[in-house]
């Protein structure tokens, strides 16, 4: 089953999030800069007016059940900020740091 562009960044969203709290009282954090994603999309766009274009994200073993559609491997560079304090980067880590959420 074709998963959409728009789940696969949320579940990585979630999975970063998840990063974020999973380290209770460590001492060592990570400063989460860019994260590079690299993904086979299968494009499709519908045969009608005002059809817009979709993009599906390749689950392993199916490419071949998309020989109609066009597929093409993307790279997207994302930059995770805090809608709270734009200015920092935020850090993998257990707790928060002072100010940071």
């Amino acid at each position: 089953m074709p998963l959409a562009l728009s789940d696969v960044i949320a579940q990585l969203r979630a999975e970063l999030a998840d990063a974020m709290s999973a380290g209770e009282n460590e001492e060592l954090r990570f400063e989460l800069g860019p994260v590079e994603v690299e993904l086979t999309v299968g494009v499709d766009k519908e045969a009608k007016p005002g059809a817009k274009a979709k993009f599906w994200v390749l689950e392993l073993g199916t490419e071949t059940r998309f020989a109609a559609t066009s597929t093409q491997k993307i790279k997207l560079t994302l930059e995770p900020r805090h809608t709270s304090r734009p200015g920092r980067r935020p850090e993998i880590s257990g707790g928060a740091a002072p100010d940071e959420r």
